[in-house]
C-alpha cells in the first residue's frame, strides 16, 4: 500500500485524534483496517456520493493507492493525483519527477542524472481510476514563486489517497524556469494569469474530456477547494467566488479572502518562523477574511514547510540549492533567498503531519460531509508545535 513516513512520534494523553491510543505512538502511514483483498467497508459522502471508510485520524494516510497521471489544459501542463481502483497497484513501480523539468530550458542538461534530485512520490502512473465509488471532491492546488505542480506532492497524495481528486498545474510566469529566466539568457513560459488558469482547470474538470476524460461522471466540480502555497496562496484567496469552490486554504499567503459564491470555510497557517510570509502578516490578513475561518501557526517552521521542497536531495544528500551551486546553474545564487530550509527548523515529517491533519480535517468536514473528525481547535494537544491556532465562526 502506502509509503511509511519515516519518524514515528509519542502523542500526548490528551489526544486530537480521538481513535488514538493515550499515551501511544502514531504513525502517519498507518491506515484504516482493510487491504487489498478486505477492502474497508463504504461510507456515506456528500449528496449520496460512496467513499471507502477512512480513517478519524485526519493525518493518516487513506485507504487508496494514488493514481498519477500528467495531462494538458490548455496551455496548463498539469498532473492528477486520484484514487485508484483497488488492487491496481500491486506490483507497480512508485512514480518520481525530474526537477530538471523545472528549470529554464538551456539549464536542463546542465546536472546528469545521477546528480539529479529526483522527487520521489507515493503514487503510480496511469493506475485506473477507482470508478466504484465517488464522485469525488476536488482540490486544486497552485505553486508558489518559483516553484512548479509537484512542489507538495507529500501534500496531494495524503489527500488523493483520502478521496479527492487533487489537480495542479505548472503556472507560466511563476515557474522555477520563469524566475531563472528573469537573470538567465531564456525566455520565460508566458505571461503570469492565475485567476485564469484556475478558471481554465475548473472549466476542464466541470467537463472532463480529452486528456481530462477520464474523470467523467466521477469527479464532483460542485465541490471544490483551492489551496495554495506563497504567492499561490493569495490566488487561492482570490479564488472564492469561483464556480464550485467552498473551501479556500492559503499556506504561507499575505492575501485576504473575501466572501463570495459558495465559500464555506477558509483555513491559513503558516509557519512561525518564515522570514518570507511573516506570521504577523498572516494574522493580519487571516483577521481581514470571510468566516467561517481558522488560523494554524506551526512553531519553528519557515515558509517551506508546506513543502517537499527542503527534503528533495540527491543520492549524494545534496539538496536542491546544493546542486545548483555544485554545476554552477545561472541564477542559483539570487534564487537562495527562497530556499528557506534552516537545519534548525521543526523536522519535516513532524511539519507534514500537522498540515495534513489541520488541511484534512477541513477538506474532509466540508466536501465529504464527515461528522466523525476530532475538532480543529484541539489540534495543539496532539501536536505541541502547533504555536498557535484561532478561529471565527
Amino acid at each position: 500500500m502506502h509509503a511509511v513516513r519515516t519518524l514515528v512520534r509519542s502523542i500526548p494523553l490528551v489526544s486530537f485524534v480521538a481513535i488514538a491510543a493515550c499515551g501511544g505512538a502514531r504513525n502517519a502511514g498507518d491506515d484504516v483496517t482493510g487491504d487489498d483483498d478486505n477492502p474497508p467497508e463504504d461510507r456515506l459522502g456528500c449528496d449520496g456520493a460512496t467513499l471507502l471508510g477512512t480513517s478519524a485520524d485526519p493525518a493518516a494516510q487513506g485507504p487508496w493507492d494514488v493514481g498519477a497521471r500528467t495531462v494538458q489544459i490548455g496551455r496548463l501542463t498539469t498532473e492528477i493525483w486520484y484514487p485508484a481502483a483497488p488492487g491496481a497497484a500491486a506490483g507497480a513501480t512508485p512514480a518520481r519527477y525530474d526537477i530538471r523539468q523545472a528549470l529554464s530550458p538551456s539549464l536542463r542538461d546542465d546536472i546528469p542524472d545521477d546528480d539529479n534530485p529526483w522527487q520521489a512520490c507515493d503514487c503510480y502512473r496511469d493506475l485506473p481510476l477507482d470508478d466504484g465509488h465517488g464522485p469525488y471532491p476536488v482540490i486544486v492546488f497552485v505553486h508558489g514563486t518559483a516553484a512548479f505542480r509537484h512542489q507538495s506532492v507529500t501534500q496531494m497524495t495524503h489527500w488523493a489517497s483520502r478521496g479527492f481528486v487533487v489537480v495542479a498545474a505548472d503556472h507560466p510566469g511563476l515557474m522555477l524556469g520563469d524566475f531563472l529566466a528573469m537573470l538567465c539568457p531564456d525566455d520565460p513560459s508566458g505571461a503570469q494569469d492565475l485567476s485564469g488558469d484556475l478558471d481554465a482547470l475548473l472549466a476542464a474538470l466541470a467537463a472532463p474530456a480529452g486528456d481530462v476524460g477520464f474523470l467523467a461522471g466521477r469527479v464532483d466540480a460542485s465541490r471544490v477547494a483551492v489551496v495554495g502555497h506563497s504567492a499561490g496562496g493569495g490566488a487561492a484567496a482570490a479564488a472564492a467566488g469561483k464556480p464550485g469552490v467552498r473551501v479556500v486554504i492559503p499556506l504561507a499567503a499575505n492575501a485576504a479572502t473575501q466572501q463570495a459564491g459558495d465559500l464555506e470555510q477558509v483555513l491559513y497557517m503558516g509557519g512561525m518562523a518564515d522570514g518570507i510570509a511573516r506570521w504577523d502578516n498572516v494574522q493580519n490578513v487571516y483577521q481581514q477574511s470571510a468566516t467561517p475561518r481558522r488560523l494554524v501557526g506551526i512553531a519553528n517552521a519557515g515558509h517551506l514547510v508546506f513543502s517537499d521542497l527542503c527534503e528533495t536531495r540527491n543520492a549524494q544528500g545534496q539538496n536542491l540549492l546544493e546542486v545548483a551551486d555544485e554545476h554552477q546553474l545561472c541564477g542559483a545564487q539570487f534564487a537562495s533567498f527562497l530556499f528557506d530550509c534552516e537545519p534548525t527548523y521543526l523536522d519535516a515529517a513532524t511539519g507534514w503531519d500537522i498540515v495534513d491533519a489541520a488541511t484534512s480535517t477541513v477538506l474532509e468536514t466540508t466536501l465529504q460531509c464527515r461528522d466523525d473528525l476530532p475538532d480543529l481547535a484541539g489540534i495543539a494537544a496532539t501536536y505541541p508545535d502547533v504555536g498557535a491556532y484561532d478561529q471565527a465562526l
